[in-house]
């Protein structure tokens, strides 16, 4: 196992504290400027979240390919669905991970447009999940994925929602193909993981995690998702 700094522990704890702070303050502009209403497709919102994005990270933001927003049924949607027009009762996700790329970080939320009553539930419910899951990881250091995993399912079914994924997170910059078969499920926090979340990696950098929840409305089948750092708010 590698010896790191001190230091370099505590400037990569910064370089992802960075990025948590850039999409919360782009979400914050994206809402104050009311970017997100009905009749605008999903290409023009994220156009115009395109051109705020330069403002809050700079030119690279306009050079980002994969569209970060989502509506309706796009929201189940592996991989980027059709454009579509966002109706008056509609959720719209929005997933700022392709900018925030080069922070190692993700971060993602869902807002509900207009005042149906199912869409706002199923953003309020996907609140209390994802608190939820911040609580259950600070109340126990020795926590695994496996039991956080669980914490979360249960807390969802109690609302009378169902989990849309596999997992709930993944270690930061860590995607499915970069890590060996056999310790793959130790980079996720799923029922497969059987580690404590807090622990020091081969790396010999400290482990940190992103959250990430997608719940599904059973109904309509659209789902709404919230991601953000676990270990470092």
């Amino acid at each position: 196992m590698a010896t790191l700094d001190r230091m370099d522990i505590r400037l990569r704890s910064l370089h992802l504290l960075e990025g948590q702070r850039l999409g919360q303050r782009l979400f914050a502009h994206v809402i104050s400027s009311r970017v997100i209403m009905a009749g605008r497709s999903e290409g023009e919102v994220n156009d115009r979240i395109s051109v705020i994005a330069q403002e809050v990270f700079g030119a690279r933001a306009g050079l980002v390919e994969r569209r970060f927003v989502r509506s309706g049924p796009n929201t189940a949607v592996a991989g980027q669905g059709p454009d579509r027009v966002i109706d008056a009762q509609d959720v719209v996700v929005l997933d700022f991970e392709p900018l925030l790329a080069p922070y190692e970080t993700g971060f993602a939320r869902t807002v509900a447009v207009g005042d149906g009553p199912a869409r706002r539930r199923l953003v309020h419910d996907l609140a209390v999940v994802a608190t939820a899951a911040g609580e259950a990881f600070r109340a126990d250091t020795a926590i695994t994925g496996r039991a956080l995993h669980a914490e979360v399912q249960a807390v969802a079914a109690t609302a009378d929602r169902r989990l849309g994924a596999w997992h709930i997170g993944r270690l930061t910059g860590t995607a499915p193909a970069t890590r060996a078969e056999a310790t793959m499920h130790e980079a996720f926090i799923s029922p497969e993981n059987t580690r404590p979340l807090r622990r020091t990696l081969e790396e010999g950098w400290r482990a940190h995690w992103i959250l990430e929840i997608r719940l599904v409305d059973e109904c309509t089948g659209h789902a709404a998702v919230h991601t953000e750092l676990l270990d470092l708010v």
